[in-house]
């Protein structure tokens, strides 16, 4: 994880990531492994702040 995450953030899941972004739940699995997008591992699970997500989008969209 590239930055500190604040538990007051809105957490998103894999499946509402892919779902927003457009793309498969295993591109969202890699951005979050590379650190791209920070992430938080619960058990089998991953939850993204959605702050991240926006953070990535605007970043690939410049």
């Amino acid at each position: 994880m590239a930055g500190r995450i604040e538990m007051t953030e809105p957490l998103m899941t894999v499946s509402e990531i892919a779902t927003m972004m457009p793309v498969s739940k295993m591109t969202v699995y890699r951005l979050v492994q590379s650190g791209a997008i920070d992430g938080i591992r619960f058990s089998r699970s991953y939850r993204v702040p959605e702050a991240s997500v926006q953070q990535y989008l605007k970043s690939t969209r410049s």
